[in-house]
């Protein structure tokens, strides 16, 4: 950049139009004029006031001793912030940096928090959209990779231009007062109510990456949120255990599901069994295959599970389907997991081979024109069969509220029988740690052995 500290100020100039003859002449405008150098440069502004504010800024900084750009006419360091990336830019190119990388879910969450945050980095332009067409603008445009980004309505193109246009600097976030907001746009949800703990710090997990990742490429010098504290709750994760069916609740369920619709429900049934018998993840169900299955006339048998079929929407997905075929969960992107299941698991899944076959590409559960069980299909299955197997207080509790409850239930009976943490969490597809934290409160009758063990060393 060359500078010069060269400087002089001309009285601001204002610019008229003529309203006809004998009429007095309409102001438009108001341009404010200097030298850099020898270089004369203008900016001319709507209104007196902002122009008058203009040449304070110009001449506060040749009072300060700050050299002009020579290109620019500005202050060294007007020039650098009008220079400086916005955060809506970086915003986008971080998306789409990432995007390779991420599973399909994590892509949602990426732009979800994504969206949380630059609806609130932005200057107050006139013609602001409404939040929820800036969200759409966001997650169904800019933060798509530009091969996927459909043809955008007027609206969205409207706000995407607004985006662009009042969007702040990267460096802003410098300011406490602009991470501030972020933080707390992340700590709610889209009704203004506060977002649940878990959701405020896996958004907020986000957010400093991407804040990380601008320190990385030497855009920002530290990352900002290490000066603001917002203080939230504490969340340990744990599994509420008024959600853990017993053995006999988890039968009654499992029979409810049979009861729902004419076959709907006799073909998830086992798809469920897997989950509370097996401890499956419900993706990891959805791609279970006949040759994945070791299911013998009796005793125990096997799944080797090695896909799963997480669900997310299409745009986030490689396949540009609901479902994308991912690796386990924790694993390597080929590494399989083997999940002893008891005989009477093999025993529902046998019947369930018998009965319904299996589809084109050997899945156990599937539609009946062959495709992808969608998991608000199965969530409407569960939601009625509650209704059959529970009574009315039961339903309005959290007992089994979701499918996926029967995997806590089936984690939790594994701790509670005497398995050793790590045998469970290799079943689970947990690590030892994070089994143990999240399961902590579902462990039943371990302090009485516990106080046993203690007497026996005491006597000793």
């Amino acid at each position: 950049m060359n500078t010069s500290y060269k400087v002089k100020f001309w009285d601001i100039r204002t610019n008229t139009k003529s309203q006809g003859q004998g009429k007095k002449p309409r102001i438009v405008s108001h341009t404010v004029r200097w030298t850099v150098g020898n270089r004369e440069k203008s900016a001319t502004f709507k209104t007196k006031g902002l122009a008058e504010s203009f040449l304070s800024q110009l001449r506060q900084a040749a009072k300060n001793g700050e050299s002009f750009d020579l290109a620019s006419g500005l202050p060294t360091s007007m020039a650098e912030a009008k220079d400086a990336r916005t955060w809506y830019d970086f915003a986008v190119a971080y998306v789409h940096a990432w995007w390779p990388h991420a599973a399909a879910k994590s892509r949602e969450g990426m732009t979800d928090a994504l969206a949380n945050v630059t609806r609130v980095l932005m200057n107050d332009l006139p013609g602001r959209p409404d939040d929820e067409i800036i969200r759409r603008a966001l997650r169904e445009f800019s933060f798509l990779p530009e091969e996927r980004r459909p043809v955008p309505s007027p609206e969205i193109a409207r706000a995407v231009r607004w985006l662009e246009a009042a969007s702040l600097p990267l460096n802003a976030l410098e300011e406490a007062k602009h991470t501030r907001a972020a933080l707390e746009a992340l700590a709610l949800m889209l009704n203004g109510k506060a977002a649940a703990v878990s959701t405020y710090r896996r958004k907020r997990a986000v957010f400093h990456h991407v804040l990380e990742y601008a320190v990385e490429l030497e855009e920002l010098p530290a990352n900002p949120l290490h000066k603001v504290k917002l203080r939230k709750a504490k969340s340990g994760g744990e599994i509420d255990r008024r959600s853990v069916v017993n053995p006999a609740q988890a039968r009654e369920l499992l029979i409810a599901v049979t009861y729902v619709g004419r076959s709907r429900g006799l073909m998830l049934a086992a798809l469920f069994a897997c989950m509370y018998f097996g401890g499956l993840r419900p993706g990891e169900a959805a791609g279970l295959r006949k040759k994945d299955c070791h299911l013998p006339a009796s005793g125990w048998g096997v799944l080797t599970l090695e896909k799963t079929k997480p669900q997310s929407n299409k745009r986030f997905t490689d396949s540009g389907e609901t479902h994308d075929e991912r690796g386990l969960k924790h694993r390597a992107e080929k590494e399989t997991r083997s999940v002893p299941i008891p005989p009477e698991l093999v025993a529902i899944l046998r019947d369930h081979i018998d009965r319904h076959g299996v589809a084109a590409d050997g899945r156990l559960f599937r539609t009946r024109t062959g495709g992808l069980i969608s998991g608000s299909a199965y969530a409407k299955v569960w939601k009625e069969a509650r209704t059959y197997a529970f009574t009315p207080d039961q339903v309005a509790s959290p007992l089994a509220g979701r499918p996926y409850d029967l995997r806590h239930a089936a984690v939790s009976l594994w701790l509670n029988a005497g398995v050793h943490a790590p045998e469970a969490a290799e079943r689970a597809g947990h690590g030892v740690d994070v089994l143990l934290k999240v399961y902590a409160k579902c462990i039943d009758g371990q302090r009485e052995v516990a106080n046993q063990r203690i007497l026996a060393a005491l006597v000793m």
